[in-house]
């Protein structure tokens, strides 16, 4: 009997959840789009919308200075805290940036968003979808329905969260089988734009280069002399509960390779409670996921360490030694799967203990294969070249530019 009640209750529940939802977004979210999309398009507004970021991410760094720089336009950018704000404060938010959106001209995005991709978006608006990462790795969007990290292909169906997407720019255009698959663009393929990611035109950059090598020695002085091991694994769970792997056996590390090597940990930056970095490894060992973006620290790094996430494609650029600490890969692929075969995608040896990390790090001369990885960098990365702020800015405002020359 209990059970029975239990189960009523759940239904319940279930229903008025999905009833409140359908009622936001069909009532309120384009009811108050449509009520201000009466106003004229203002040609030179642009929308910068962060879906979970607090700040303004690597994803639109670059674009986002040379676009303040330039003066032409009026930026605004909108923080939703999906996932990290209330839900009451998470719709107002959401109506804020709407009620901005109905007459911008330009708006971009970095990753999946159904409010706006569930509204009747004008016509004359051009939403660019730069999205956070290279490559494509662990699925995401469309690819993941019916898995445990994703929504049922009902839902996504109903509430898409690439709708209305003008262009999506790649890294590759060997990739853009996957990003049709995840965002449901099997009859808009000419919306996938492989021009490169604009994040990765600082890798490019000499004086970013040397900077982040300075700024790196600023932090960590007991690296001065020895080489750089950087650990950056993805997190594991829904963002916003994210929590980061914990079996990587520091003290181990350090009585095996202190002599020669530092070891730095990056965690992602929804972790909120990452492994604390034991008291008497401090000078081998550091977490610097505060101090030292991503970006510096794959600059610096003679060895990346990591699991599923993104950043391999990046650090490929480098042509340097990967190693994949992949302890729980069948767990992983059973939440949330790869567009891959795991073993066959990466650069670098898959292992699942620390010794396995310990022994490709003392023969690394002997087990890096670069040709492995000139491969892996040539098909995801092809379009990555300092170039891609450039391309992506002619992309999406070419015309207008043009149009002012005449």
């Amino acid at each position: 009997m209990d059970n029975i009640i239990f189960h009523k209750i759940g239904s319940v529940r279930h229903i008025f959840a999905h009833t409140v939802k359908f009622i936001v977004f069909r009532a309120l979210y384009r009811g108050i789009y449509c009520m201000h999309s009466h106003r004229p398009i203002q040609e030179d507004k642009v929308l910068f919308v962060e879906v979970r970021e607090p700040a303004i991410s690597n994803s639109f760094k670059l674009l986002y200075q040379r676009l303040k720089e330039e003066r032409r336009y009026h930026i605004h950018v909108h923080y939703l805290r999906s996932g990290f704000s209330g839900k009451l404060e998470y719709i107002r938010r959401c109506t804020a940036m709407l009620k901005d959106m109905a007459d911008a001209k330009y708006v971009f995005l970095n990753e999946g968003c159904n409010v706006i991709g569930s509204i009747p978006m004008r016509s004359e608006t051009i939403l660019t979808q730069t999205w956070h990462a290279c490559g494509a790795f662990k699925k995401f969007g469309f690819s993941t329905a019916e898995l445990k990290y994703g929504e049922t292909a009902e839902e996504m169906k109903k509430y898409p969260y690439y709708g209305n997407t003008t262009y999506v720019t790649l890294s590759s255009p060997q990739i853009a089988w996957a990003y049709e698959e995840a965002m449901l663009l099997s009859d808009r393929k000419e919306c996938l734009k492989p021009v490169g990611v604009s994040r990765t035109d600082v890798f490019f950059q000499k004086d970013f280069i040397e900077n982040a090598r300075k700024h790196f020695h600023q932090v960590m002085p007991s690296a001065e002399g020895r080489k750089v091991i950087l650990y950056a694994p993805t997190f594991r769970g829904h963002a916003s509960k994210a929590v980061s792997p914990d079996c990587l056996d520091v003290r181990m590390l350090k009585e095996a390779l202190g002599q020669e090597y530092v070891l730095v940990l990056k965690h992602h930056p929804f972790v909120k409670n990452p492994p604390a970095v034991p008291a008497d490894c401090t000078d081998f060992a550091m977490d610097v996921t505060k101090e030292i973006s991503i970006e510096e620290l794959l600059c610096v790094s003679e060895i990346c360490i990591s699991d599923y996430s993104s950043i391999v494609f990046e650090y490929s650029l480098f042509e340097r030694p990967m190693l994949f600490y992949a302890y729980d890969l069948e767990e992983y692929f059973d939440w949330r799967g790869f567009y891959y075969d795991y073993h066959e995608l990466a650069p670098g040896p898959v292992v699942s203990t620390n010794e396995q990390i310990i022994d490709f790090v003392r023969h690394v001369d002997e087990k890096f294969d670069l040709k492995r990885v000139r491969r892996f960098r040539e098909q995801f990365m092809e379009s990555c070249d300092g170039h891609a702020t450039e391309r992506i800015l002619e992309l999406v405002f070419g015309r207008n530019a043009k149009a002012d020359e005449l």
